[in-house]
């Protein structure tokens, strides 16, 4: 009888784990502006997913060089995780993020390939069904040598989640 408890216990277990919410995920194609060393575009894609309030992304960036201002172009390529709240609020859902990957910033023939990190934050706006409009704002730290060691990006993405 004892151990009919702990099979009807650990069945109701894998049953309650089970049944949590399913992974949500997304991708977010998007324009920007970066204003270090003058304000300059940014293009780039986020992949991501999410579990309720945790979730990862991954994302590509370009910010345009400008030799003459003598700002250098840096591409990005970051690895994220996120806190998000758990359902939209007003058709918004709120999230913060933290990440690190590689960066390759570019200044006419001198460039420096090496790792970084970011903050940021932004927000998910539901418009219809599964679209929606993203603002996010990030904060990069580069390691090595670079021009600039901070960059700040604000962006505006269209959003389609699946």
């Amino acid at each position: 009888m004892r151990s009919c408890r702990w099979v009807v216990a650990a069945a109701a277990l894998v049953s309650w784990l089970g049944s949590s919410a399913p992974a949500a995920a997304d991708i977010t194609g998007f324009l920007g502006l970066s204003p270090t060393a003058g304000t300059r575009p940014a293009v780039g894609v986020a992949v991501g997913a999410g579990f309720v309030i945790v979730g990862f992304e991954l994302e590509y960036s370009d910010i345009s060089e400008r030799a003459k201002a003598k700002a250098p172009g840096l591409r990005t390529g970051m690895g994220n995780g996120l806190l998000q709240t758990p359902i939209p609020i007003a058709r918004m859902q709120f999230y913060a993020t933290v990440g690190g990957g590689v960066y390759r910033e570019e200044l006419g023939t001198d460039s420096e390939v090496n790792v970084g990190v970011n903050v940021g934050g932004g927000v998910k706006l539901r418009l219809a069904g599964p679209v929606r409009l993203r603002l996010d704002y990030r904060l990069f730290r580069l390691q090595g040598s670079p021009v600039n060691d901070r960059y700040h990006r604000v962006y505006l993405g269209g959003n389609l989640a699946f």
